[in-house]
């Protein structure tokens, strides 16, 4: 009995992560889709499963292409002046827009994966991501910014660290992510 058990909660393993992430891109297909697909039904009298998750990816692409335009320069300083008159509105937008550039923007902030000690007596180690070389700006020499993502979460917490306790690691960013999100589980 306890063999089949254990045989049992290993089948669950393989099965549920798989399970969860599955309904959850069906979900999300499903609502994003139905919702765009009845406003283009209203507006069109056409009805096809997929249109809106396909509209969606069409009109994202081309609000990228026009916001890389010379087109959209007057609209981004517009919406720029605006911003910068609500204080607490550019806190929070200047955050985001930077937070989303350092995953998938020109320049990637989360490349450089490293190995900091935390504590010298027990040779205690973190795994982050250097996210600023020079901290001149800041009036800060010989130390680099570190950023350490928490594990099963989205957040994290930036550290200044001296540059020789931080040693680099030769693995792909995405890799050292997904170990460091999952909580040193992940493997493949």
């Amino acid at each position: 009995m306890k063999k089949l058990l254990s045989y049992f909660f290993q089948g669950l393993i393989y099965i549920v992560p798989l399970g969860i992430t599955v309904y959850i891109v069906y979900f999300l297909f499903t609502v994003i889709d139905g919702f765009i697909r009845g406003q283009i039904e209203k507006i069109f009298e056409v009805n096809i499963p997929g249109l809106g998750i396909l509209a969606l990816f069409i009109f994202i692409t081309l609000l990228g292409l026009i916001g890389q335009t010379i087109i959209a320069r007057p609209f981004k300083k517009l919406i720029q002046r605006l911003i910068n008159q609500a204080p607490l509105l550019k806190v929070i937008y200047t955050s985001i827009r930077d937070l989303l550039t350092a995953f998938v923007g020109k320049e990637k902030k989360f490349d450089q994966p490293v190995l900091v000690i935390v504590n010298t007596i027990s040779n205690l180690e973190k795994m982050g991501f250097v996210t600023q070389q020079n901290l001149s700006d800041l009036d800060i020499k010989e130390k680099v910014a570190v950023y350490f993502p928490h594990s099963y979460n989205f957040s994290g917490e930036l550290f200044i660290v001296p540059r020789e306790l931080v040693r680099p690691l030769n693995i792909p960013a995405a890799e050292a992510m997904k170990f460091i999100v999952s909580g040193g589980v992940a493997k493949d």
